[in-house]
């Protein structure tokens, strides 16, 4: 998959948004910036910074999803294979449900997906080497570029939602320490039911990602 390189991106999500819109740019393609300063996060935050940290976000057609993977859990499935990169490079880090990446009780990283017609787009922010936007870091050497190159590999096999989910489930006995935010609540995740397709039962109700 191609990557293309900025010194500076207001977003690099937005970026790809509007050339896949305008159809300058079409999938798969990878954007990575140095540095962000308008970034995109979780419930309209902003996930800014300096030289050091990832900011990136791919697209990929929707075709070349597992079959098996619920569009609503497409967070899960991409958070949780760069979780298992940055594991791999030697990072002990983990996935709250849905989609941030946590290394012990501190949150360093995230991803926000978004769907513009047939291609699927995955913002992803992690503090590598700084503390930014509120957050802990990694506090780690591993370069952007690097990480992001590995990342790509890692997708690009496409494992199945259930191969993802299997390790997944396991996982997610960690966030339930942890709450999250349901519409414009805090709701604990300690008594939460994961579901197969990624959604939780909380307090008899179902709950779906869609981040």
């Amino acid at each position: 998959m191609e990557i293309l390189l900025f010194d500076q991106l207001s977003s690099t999500q937005t970026y790809v948004i509007e050339k896949l819109q305008e159809r300058s740019l079409t999938a798969p393609i990878a954007v990575l910036a140095l540095r962000q300063n308008k970034g995109i996060g979780s419930r309209d935050n902003q996930w800014i910074g300096g030289e050091g940290n990832l900011f990136a976000s791919v697209a990929v057609n929707m075709s070349d999803l597992p079959i098996d993977l619920p569009l609503s859990s497409a967070s899960i499935y991409l958070s949780f294979i760069m979780k298992k990169v940055l594991l791999e490079m030697g990072e002990e880090v983990w996935l709250k449900w849905p989609n941030d990446l946590y290394k012990n009780r501190e949150k360093v990283g995230g991803t926000i997906t978004t769907k513009v017609g047939d291609t699927l787009v995955c913002g992803i922010g992690i503090n590598l080497k700084d503390s930014q936007n509120g957050y802990s870091a990694l506090q780690s050497d591993i370069s952007p570029d690097l990480l992001l190159e590995k990342y790509l590999l890692a997708l690009e096999q496409f494992p199945k939602w259930k191969q993802v989910f299997s390790e997944y489930e396991v996982e997610f006995e960690l966030s339930r320490k942890f709450s999250v935010h349901i519409e414009n609540y805090q709701k604990s995740l300690e008594n939460a039911y994961l579901q197969s397709d990624g959604s939780l039962i909380i307090d008899g109700r179902k709950v779906y990602s869609l981040r």
